[in-house]
């Protein structure tokens, strides 16, 4: 086990195994200062205790960053859901969440993650009671992913951006990669504001028009046809020719690194908003910055999903959740930029200080400083 540990954390590392059943499992409790760490389970064959951890962390910050009452946290399980019968997923699910009854709620939250969603949550909750998790099924009083809170956040990231660097919201260009759950709704909001989608990317390719795309066509084609590249009115390039597209605002919504060392340079946009989570590494952001691109970060525009899980914990409505989202995301995206543009460092640099000094506080509070 290769995990670091530093003054942040982590708190503690705990492994689970069944070899019965087949469960090999991970939880990493980074930082409960703030309050339970919190923190989704992903599911996939090749998961590690070291990723764990570095997600942690990131979740730590993620949850300061938005201002939240939680720490941070995340679990894995080593597991292929797409080599196994539903039954067996379940199985596997409910063992992990039963070796982990002992600290949920009051040290660790879970959420839905890479290959986990609703079910897993109904019987993680089932096993652990109804606070024990988030992103349960609205049955058992969760928030449903397909509100949006996630694309809903990123869009109110983009637009306070926009009016922060004195670029108008309506008719601003805007290429978004990945169109799931975030990228469909991104894209719908933006559009309802008067910013023009000129291009999308999925798997399949990138469909571009410099006149605008039919947010509202290319959802039906997306779902019927299974690819935006099926969209008929605009020119189809490659997936990673959206990178290079002149456009005001790029939104990475997909893949980890999808901007690096081999695309940075082609990059046109004067302003990223990154809607997945580690779209390029940080040294990357950097070269950007310094070229007068703003990056806003994955932790700061992208907190939609774990605001909304926060006001799911409180027993909150759809409306709270929107109004929640809205507010923090439109505050911490300016709080941000106006750090950075102050102390002449990179968004990104600005974003993590924030994060370190309330979780520093709230570490001397706690230690009676």
């Amino acid at each position: 086990m290769n995990v670091k540990f530093d003054k942040w954390g982590p708190e503690k590392v705990v492994i689970v195994s069944d070899k019965r059943i087949g469960l090999k499992g991970f939880l990493v409790i980074d930082n409960t200062t703030a309050g339970p760490g919190k923190g989704g389970i992903r599911m996939v064959s090749d998961v590690t205790v070291e990723e764990v951890a570095n997600l942690a962390r990131a979740m730590t910050w993620k949850n300061a960053m938005a201002g939240l009452p939680f720490g941070g946290a995340k679990s894995g399980i080593a597991a292929n859901p797409r080599a196994m019968t539903k039954d067996k997923k379940m199985k596997i699910m409910r063992a992990f969440a039963r070796a982990l009854k002992h600290l949920v709620p009051n040290e660790y939250i879970a959420g839905p993650d890479m290959n986990t969603g609703e079910a897993e949550m109904a019987v993680f909750a089932d096993e652990n009671g109804l606070d024990s998790c988030t992103g349960k099924p609205a049955e058992m009083g969760g928030l449903p992913h397909e509100l949006g809170s996630t694309g809903w956040g990123v869009y109110h990231s983009t637009i306070t951006a926009l009016k922060f660097l004195k670029m108008k919201v309506r008719g601003a260009t805007v290429a978004i990669e990945g169109f799931g759950n975030v990228g469909t709704f991104t894209a719908k909001f933006l559009s309802k504001s008067g910013a023009k989608i000129v291009a999308v990317s999925d798997s399949k390719g990138t469909i571009y028009n410099p006149r605008g795309l039919d947010v509202e066509k290319l959802i039906k084609v997306k779902k019927e046809r299974k690819t935006v590249t099926k969209y008929g009115g605009g020119k189809v390039l490659k997936s990673s020719a959206l990178f290079g597209l002149k456009v005001d605002v790029l939104i990475p919504g997909a893949r980890p690194n999808a901007i690096n060392e081999k695309n940075y340079e082609s990059i046109r946009a004067k302003l990223i908003v990154e809607a997945a989570n580690i779209p390029m590494p940080v040294e990357i952001e950097e070269k950007l910055w310094k070229k007068k691109v703003t990056v806003v970060p994955d932790f700061v525009a992208n907190a939609g999903g774990v605001i909304s899980s926060y006001v799911e914990y409180i027993h909150g409505t759809p409306e709270q959740m929107f109004k929640m989202v809205e507010d923090k995301i439109k505050t911490n995206t300016e709080l941000v930029l106006e750090r950075s543009k102050k102390m002449k460092v990179s968004p990104r640099s600005a974003a993590l200080q924030i994060a370190q000094e309330r979780v520093h506080r709230a570490m001397n509070y706690r230690n009676g400083l």
